[in-house]
């Protein structure tokens, strides 16, 4: 008997409110945070992206900018989403093309819809490092991971390099290897439902329907690596913006506390802001000048990224 096969397209639309990186979500599978998801019709869709804008304008009431193809989804055994597609057949395979959009607008979805912008660090709890390491990577990860490892150095090899253990720097844009490795280790929620397992005893983060999260995982580690070498967090900015806020949108991202001094001064060795001769009182201090991306420059050229000199703290 043929498989059908189901091209299913969903999207990381991500803003900063601040300092913390939202991502907009719908409810499914009994109240768990989603990603807006439908199918790809051919006899009535054009193209993936139009699909995709038609099906976020449906589930949200929100219109995408800036979208890219993110990845494509469709390992055999990733948990198939009925409970998001309903009519789709027991026995189809469904393969899943994520995309990540950025806006700088955190519009509050239409009260009828079940959307909502939710902070990505409360699935990724032991993602953000602004103020030192995260408790719960010594107190429940790496004890956990360690036992699964022990005996394999393979394993023991993967665990130290992705979460920054015996001796080994964090890098940031790991995020995809880190969720990968507590699924497979069987201590995130997701692992336990699709293998019909009791639930872990400790929840890591919450969890989200389908492979939702694995998406956002990989969304979150093109983000931040994509940051450095092209300046789409510009994406996420108003068109006039201190440079405290620019800072604060940079280190939401990446979970890291970056230095001022050295920030501004790789800003302006690359020229990607301008001062506006605005000012922006009630700050608290003195008025700060605001800045706008000179994106007319940018769009003749090559453009970099934002270079992020980090802070170091000691593990």
């Amino acid at each position: 008997m043929t498989t059908p096969l189901i091209i299913g397209l969903s999207v990381v639309i991500v803003a900063a409110d601040g300092d913390t990186p939202c991502v907009l979500v719908t409810r499914r599978d009994g109240g768990l945070a989603a990603l807006p998801f439908g199918t790809f019709d051919p006899a009535r869709h054009r193209t993936f992206e139009l699909a995709l804008r038609g099906w976020v304008r449906e589930q949200t009431g929100f219109e995408l900018g800036y979208v890219e193809q993110l990845y494509t989804f469709g390992d055999r055994d990733r948990e198939t989403p009925e409970a998001t597609l309903a009519d789709t057949p027991a026995n189809a395979r469904v393969v899943s093309v994520g995309y990540l959009g950025l806006t700088p607008d955190q519009t509050r979805p239409p009260e009828q819809l079940e959307a909502k912008w939710r902070g990505w660090y409360g699935h990724f709890p032991w993602e953000d490092h602004r103020r030192g390491r995260p408790a719960i990577i010594e107190r429940e990860i790496a004890p956990r991971l360690k036992t699964w490892a022990a005996g394999n150095d393979v394993r023991q090899s993967r665990v130290s390099l992705a979460f920054g253990l015996d001796g080994q720097d964090w890098i940031d844009d790991r995020v995809l290897e880190r969720y990968e490795l507590l699924y497979e280790a069987g201590l995130v929620t997701e692992c336990a439902r699709d293998a019909g397992l009791p639930l872990p005893d400790v929840k890591l983060g919450e969890p989200m329907s389908s492979d939702h999260r694995r998406i956002l995982a990989t969304a979150m580690g093109r983000l931040r690596g994509k940051i450095r070498y092209r300046p789409v967090v510009f994406e996420l900015m108003p068109d006039r913006f201190t440079l405290s806020a620019l800072q604060s949108t940079c280190e939401g991202i990446l979970g890291l506390t970056l230095h001022k001094q050295n920030f501004r001064r790789a800003l302006d060795r690359a020229g990607l802001v301008e001062g506006t001769g605005e000012m922006m009182a009630g700050t608290g201090g003195r008025p700060a000048e605001l800045f706008r991306f000179c994106r007319e420059k940018f769009r003749r050229s090559a453009a970099f990224g934002i270079a992020t000199p980090a802070i170091r703290r000691e593990a």
